[in-house]
């Protein structure tokens, strides 16, 4: 019986990785100098899409504003900072925003900080951005199935907005002011 109920659990467990879905309800942030930086969104899964996701041909393609990309699931990616931040080189004054990227160039990507706040993930006004920044592109020391943001701090008013999905690292450098 014991024998039995091992093989279940991990028949069970096998199972729930390989039907990974969408997790809503994400938040990622981080404290620079006293202020919050957060980011909320949902995290789509590859679930056995792998070399399948971007590109020309890959299920972001089909998106309605492609090559710009949600950067999540569902609902747009929501960025919310307590502080002025420069990111990059793009001034963000302190409020809420959207977050896309324009993957057009695999090798390059693009973080898009739009003003629009509150939209589905694919309605994408270009008039609302603020501004776009390149992306440090890199690959994960293995895949990653389900999208994830991080904010690290990077010391004095120094952090780092990262995303990780299927065989991808993007990133960019910020400044809290």
């Amino acid at each position: 019986m014991r024998t039995f109920l091992t093989g279940a659990l991990a028949l069970i467990a096998i199972s729930a990785f390989a039907f990974a879905e969408t997790k809503s309800g994400q938040t990622e942030s981080v404290t620079i100098n006293g202020k919050t930086i957060t980011i909320k969104y949902s995290s789509p899964a590859v679930n056995g899409r792998v070399g399948k996701i971007f590109g020309k041909d890959g299920l972001i393609s089909g998106d309605d504003h492609y090559p710009v990309w949600r950067a999540g699931a569902n609902a747009a990616t929501a960025f919310h900072t307590d502080a002025d931040l420069t990111i990059d080189t793009l001034a963000v004054p302190k409020g809420d925003y959207t977050l896309f990227v324009n993957i057009a160039n695999p090798a390059a990507w693009e973080l898009i900080v739009n003003k629009q706040t509150g939209q589905s993930g694919l309605e994408y006004d270009v008039k609302q951005d603020l501004g776009r920044v390149k992306m440090t592109m890199a690959k994960p020391p293995a895949m990653v199935e389900q999208l994830k943001y991080t904010l690290t701090n990077a010391g004095g008013n120094k952090g780092k907005l990262a995303l990780a999905w299927e065989n991808v690292d993007a990133s960019v450098p910020f400044t809290v002011k």
